[in-house]
C-alpha cells in the first residue's frame, strides 16, 4: 500500500511539474496562416542587395487578419491578431524590371496576451519558403522580442496611407 501511495505521489508531482512552463513557447503553437494572401495587405517594401540583413533582402509583403487591422486602427492589437511578413526574393528580369522570385521565408506574429505573456502577448514564428516550420531557438525568439519590445504594441509596420 505504501509503495502505491509513493508511486501515485511521484506521478502526480511529475504531472504538476511538467504542466508549468518557464520558457517561451515553441514554434508549433503558431500554425501556418492558411489563406493569409486574402487578408488585408498592409504594405510592401523592398530591401536591396546591399541591405545588411541578408535574410530580408527582396520584397517584404505584410498582411494582417481582420483583428490585426482593428489593431492598426486603434493602436492596440486584440488577442487573435495575426501579422505575416512574406519575404520574396527579388529577381532582376532585365535592366529596367525586377520581379518576384520564390519565397525565401515568412515571419508570423500571433497575439494571445495570456498564452504568450512572457513576450508581451506575442508569439513569433517563421516558415520556410515551402511552408514548413522553421524552428527558432530560444535566443532567436529573445532577439525578436527585444527588437519588437521597442515598438508600439510590438509592431513595426503601419497601414499604408
Amino acid at each position: 500500500m505504501k509503495k502505491i501511495l509513493i508511486i501515485s505521489i511521484v506521478g502526480l508531482l511529475g504531472v504538476l511539474v511538467t504542466s508549468f512552463r518557464t520558457e517561451m513557447h515553441v514554434d508549433d503553437e503558431v500554425l501556418f496562416p492558411m489563406g493569409y494572401r486574402s487578408w488585408t495587405h498592409v504594405k510592401s517594401g523592398m530591401l536591396g542587395p546591399a541591405h545588411p540583413n541578408v535574410h530580408y533582402r527582396g520584397f517584404n509583403h505584410i498582411y494582417a487578419n481582420d483583428l490585426a487591422v482593428e489593431g492598426y486602427a486603434s493602436g492596440r492589437f486584440p488577442d487573435g491578431s495575426s501579422i505575416v511578413v512574406d519575404v520574396i526574393e527579388a529577381s532582376p528580369m532585365n535592366e529596367n524590371y525586377t520581379g518576384e522570385g520564390k519565397r525565401h521565408h515568412m515571419d508570423v506574429m500571433l497575439k494571445d496576451s495570456i498564452k504568450f505573456s512572457t513576450t508581451g502577448g506575442w508569439a513569433y514564428a517563421q516558415f520556410e519558403g515551402d511552408n514548413t516550420p522553421r524552428m527558432l531557438s530560444l535566443e532567436q525568439k529573445k532577439n525578436c522580442y527585444s527588437c519588437h519590445l521597442k515598438q508600439k504594441d510590438h509592431i513595426f509596420s503601419e497601414m499604408r496611407k
